[in-house]
């Protein structure tokens, strides 16, 4: 198989000190193909779970970036910095500190529907510009809060002679895990910073399921890449699957409705999405709409050609 024609989902374990921005650079040169993203942005100082689309399997990387991950994040109390974690300036320090029961009561007080205004130091933009270089220049903003929702946030472990502890999270798209950490500290009055992040889950994807780049560099010069590239519909297993006639699939080449009888399967709620293959092929996610005259039909919603 033709590099250029490689398609699929890369799990990845980045590693410490990567942006992930670096990752998808690095699998270009290793790949030798410029159609890769990744779905889900993880700080340098992080590592695991960073889902890579390879070819036309970019066209599903908003989707990753939109679904739940599942982390393990340590934490030490006392101090806060510029940006919320170990690699910041400290900007003050408490003199506090907390028993394990306040740290476990104080942040099981997170779980649920919240806003959380997010970082300066942080890819988000505000009017056109990324917060992170703002930040660097000395400025700070006003961020509008985004709604979030954390369905998890456990205390694993806290070590009450050195203030030092872990969490377990599971949270909503948009949370940034340093900031609960950091609100969590100032809750608690001792303050906190987080000092390691591990993406343990992202979607449905779990972390034994990703690859080192010597796993990648190793497949490509194998030739067996393809191998290590899971199948895009995977990230859309909770939808049904909706089986195309001939006819259907000529019809959806073209962009035309598909009607009932040409596709086995589909679900007769309006609005709903599915995964569509032809032949066993995966061919796109469809969506069903009302037909101007009466009925349902299936509709192109994402192609992933």
């Amino acid at each position: 198989m033709q590099q250029s024609e490689l398609c699929g989902i890369l799990l990845m374990d980045k590693p410490q000190g990567f942006t992930s921005h670096d990752v998808v650079a690095k699998l270009r040169g290793i790949l030798h193909t410029r159609r890769i993203g990744h779905g889900g942005t993880l700080d340098p100082l992080a590592t695991g779970v960073l889902p890579v689309f390879v070819g036309g399997a970019t066209k599903a990387a908003d989707f990753a970036a939109a679904q739940d991950k599942e982390y393990v994040a340590g934490f030490t109390l006392g101090f806060e910095t510029d940006t919320q974690d170990v690699t910041g300036e400290i900007l003050r320090r408490s003199g506090q500190t907390a028993a394990r029961a306040q740290v476990e009561q104080t942040a099981a007080r997170f779980l649920g529907a919240q806003q959380q205004v997010p970082p300066m130091y942080s890819a988000v933009k505000v009017n056109g510009q990324k917060l992170y270089d703002l930040a660097r220049k000395g400025k700070e903003v006003e961020r509008p809060a985004r709604d979030i929702f954390v369905h998890e946030m456990a205390l694993l472990d806290f070590d009450e002679r050195t203030q030092q502890g872990t969490l377990r999270l599971a949270v909503s798209k948009g949370t940034y895990v340093r900031t609960l950490v950091h609100d969590m500290g100032v809750s608690l009055g001792a303050l906190a910073v987080m000092h390691s992040l591990v993406r343990t889950r992202a979607g449905a994807y779990p972390l034994e399921q990703c690859h080192s780049f010597d796993e990648v560099e190793r497949a490509a010069q194998d030739g067996t890449v393809q191998a290590l590239l899971l199948p895009v519909d995977g990230l859309f297993a909770e939808h049904p699957a909706v089986m195309l006639t001939d006819e259907g699939a000529e019809r959806i080449a073209r962009g035309a409705v598909v009607f009932p009888r040409q596709a086995a399967g589909l679900p007769q709620s309006e609005g709903a999405l599915c995964r569509v293959y032809h032949n066993g092929r995966f061919l796109m996610l469809g969506q069903v709409r009302a037909l101007d005259k009466g009925g349902l039909g299936l509709f192109v919603y994402k192609n992933f050609r």
